[in-house]
């Protein structure tokens, strides 16, 4: 969705978390901007997918860990998604910042994908900015996750252990 489609109508978003508090919170807090409307609310990926089939939104905000095994559901929902639905953004919150699942959502291309940590989204500012980047083809990860892939990438090299001789 381009930019100036964005002005004109709300970004459509499903919310998928295990948390009722905090998937309820979300939209609660999605709700307060014009910019965004929430179509569906899911607490796991199989209902998430079905309404994704059903009505598909601008954008999916998911949780990385959910229902059945609580490890990487939403990792799994944002690669089914860029096979099955490329033009649909995706949004994973985590509570911990993993510099590799940011790594691993990024690396097959990171235009409409986001990754955001969860203590930093009660700015409903940053969250619907982020939304909408990631809705209008963009890539947002927070500020925190990127620290850690830069200090991952500068990590020493085995090399540079050797002499000159």
């Amino acid at each position: 969705m381009s930019t100036l489609a964005s002005e004109r109508h709300p970004i459509r978003v499903l919310i998928a978390d295990d948390s009722f508090v905090l998937r309820e919170g979300l939209a609660q807090l999605l709700a307060l901007s014009p910019r965004v409307t929430v179509i569906g609310r899911h607490a796991d990926p199989a209902s998430l997918l079905a309404a994704v089939d059903a009505d598909a939104p601008d954008v999916v905000l998911t949780d990385i860990r959910m229902p059945p095994t609580h490890t990487d559901e939403g990792m799994q929902v944002a690669e089914r998604l860029r096979r099955t639905h490329p033009e649909i953004g995706v949004v994973v919150i985590s509570q911990h910042g993993s510099a590799q699942y940011a790594a691993e959502l990024l690396a097959p291309g990171a235009g409409g994908r986001g990754y955001l940590l969860k203590d930093r989204i009660h700015d409903l500012d940053q969250l619907v900015e982020t939304v909408c980047a990631v809705a209008a083809g963009e890539c947002r990860v927070d500020t925190e996750l990127v620290r850690s892939l830069v200090a991952r990438r500068r990590s020493r090299s085995p090399l540079e252990e050797l002499t000159p001789r």
